[in-house]
C-alpha cells in the first residue's frame, strides 16, 4: 500500500522529541534514549508503539503526575547473574536500558544473566531490549505486564495487561530473529491507533461483558477503562481455537514480571487508587541475555538459526500467496523502506507536534506545513 501521510525526517522527529522531553523535565541523555525507543517503533512500522504514543503515554502521564521525569534507579539486589531494580516511577525506558546494559555484561562474563525492574512505567516495545542484546551477539528475552485489559479463558473481566513475551536471535542473515507481540490477539496501543486513525477495531478481538463482542475503537477503550469489556488472549474466545494459550502465555509473563521482584499485579496495575482517583502504574518488566559464546559458539548458532529460518521462508507457500516470512524480516523491510523517508505522521499527530512546539516556542517547521 502506497504511503499517503507525509514523512518527518528522522533527525528532525529525534530533535524535537527530545527538546520536548527536556521541556517537561527529563534531563537530555534519559530523553535521547527515550526518543530512541519511540523512534525504533517507527522504523520497524510498530505505529502503535512510536510517535503515536509520545503525549498521550508518556508526556501527559508526566502531566498528570503518574510518570515522574527524572528516573531514580535503587539496585535492591544484585549477584553475579542477577539484577532486581527499583525503578521509583520513573521513565520505564531510562531504567530498562540501564538494567539491559549491565545484563550484557554480565553474561559476556559468566554467558546468562537476568533482571526484574519493579515500580517502573511503560517501557516501550519488548524488542528494543532484546535487539539491544542480539546486538552484542547474545540472545535477548523480555515482558512486562501492563493495566488490566486482557479477560481470562471464560471470563469477560478485564484481569491482566496485554504483556509482550519477546526474543531477539542473532542470525547469519541481514536482520535477527525478532518475534516481539502482545500475548493478547491486539495489544491497547493498536485500538488506540485505530481510534486516533478513525477505523473500526476488527470483529472478535474484544469480549463485552454480556460474552459479545464491539468494533467501536473509541467506546472499546472507554468501556475497557471501565472494566465493561476485554481483549482476548492469542487464540480467541474459549478454547476451541486455542485461546487457553494464550491465556496461559499472558499469565507466564503476569508472574515472572512480578513475582521475581515482589511487585504489584493485575487490578493493582490499573493506574487508580479505590476511589478512581489517579496513581502511579508500578508496573513491572523482566530481562534475560543468554550468550552462545557458552555453548557451541556464536557462529554456530548465527548459521544454524540462519538455516531454519531460510528453510521456513523456502517451504511450500499456500496457494495465492507471494512469500513466507519469518519474525522480523518484515521490521527489517519496513526500515529499508522508509530509512530515507523519515516517520509517516498522520493528521492527529501532526496538529500534536504543532501545539507541542508552539507552547514551547521551540524553532520547528515541519514537512507536512
Amino acid at each position: 500500500m502506497n504511503e499517503t501521510r507525509p514523512f518527518v525526517p528522522w533527525d528532525m522527529m529525534n530533535d524535537f522529541m527530545i527538546d520536548v522531553f527536556m521541556k517537561y523535565g527529563v534531563p537530555k541523555e534519559d530523553a535521547e534514549i527515550c526518543a530512541d525507543v519511540l523512534l525504533e517503533s517507527d522504523r520497524r512500522g510498530i505505529e502503535s508503539h512510536g510517535c503515536n504514543r509520545f503525549k498521550p503515554i508518556y508526556l501527559d502521564r508526566i502531566k498528570n503526575g503518574t510518570l515522574l521525569p527524572v528516573t531514580k534507579m535503587d539496585i535492591v539486589k544484585e549477584t553475579e547473574t542477577t539484577v532486581v531494580m527499583d525503578a521509583n516511577n520513573g521513565m520505564g525506558m531510562v531504567a530498562s536500558y540501564h538494567m539491559m546494559q549491565k545484563l550484557i555484561e554480565k553474561a559476556k562474563k559468566y554467558g546468562m544473566a537476568g533482571g526484574t525492574i519493579f515500580n517502573s512505567t511503560h517501557y516501550g516495545i519488548a524488542g528494543y531490549w532484546t535487539t539491544m542484546a542480539q546486538k552484542a551477539g547474545m540472545i535477548g528475552i523480555s515482558g512486562t505486564n501492563a493495566r488490566p485489559s486482557v479477560a481470562p479463558t471464560f471470563g469477560v473481566e478485564p484481569m491482566m495487561g496485554t504483556n509482550p513475551l519477546t526474543f531477539t536471535m542473532p542470525t547469519d542473515e541481514e536482520f535477527p530473529f525478532n518475534f516481539d507481540c502482545a500475548t493478547s490477539i491486539v495489544q491497547n496501543g493498536k485500538i488506540e491507533y485505530y481510534e486516533r486513525s478513525g477505523k473500526e477495531t476488527p470483529a472478535g478481538l474484544v469480549v463485552t461483558k454480556d460474552g459479545g463482542t464491539m468494533t467501536d475503537s473509541g467506546q472499546i477503550l472507554k468501556d475497557m477503562r471501565a472494566g465493561d469489556c476485554a481483549l482476548l488472549s492469542i487464540g480467541g474466545l474459549g478454547e476451541a481455537t486455542g485461546g487457553y494459550k494464550g491465556y496461559g502465555f499472558t499469565t507466564i509473563v503476569e508472574i515472572l514480571s512480578a513475582a521475581l521482584a515482589g511487585g504489584p499485579f493485575m487490578k493493582d496495575l490499573s493506574g487508580v487508587d479505590a476511589n478512581g482517583n489517579k496513581q502511579m502504574y508500578h508496573l513491572g518488566h523482566f530481562f534475560f541475555v543468554i550468550n552462545p559464546e557458552f555453548f557451541m559458539g556464536l557462529d554456530t548458532f548465527e548459521q544454524t538459526a540462519g538455516n531454519i529460518l531460510r528453510g521456513l521462508r523456502n517451504s511450500r507457500k499456500a496457494p495465492g500467496e507471494e512469500r513466507i516470512y519469518t519474525a522480523g524480516e518484515k521490521e527489517w523491510i519496513a526500515w529499508n523502506e522508509r530509512k530515507d523517508k523519515g516517520v509517516p505522521v498522520g493528521e492527529s499527530i501532526q496538529k500534536e507536534l504543532i501545539a507541542l512546539r508552539d507552547e514551547f516556542g521551540l524553532d520547528y517547521r515541519f514537512p507536512f506545513e
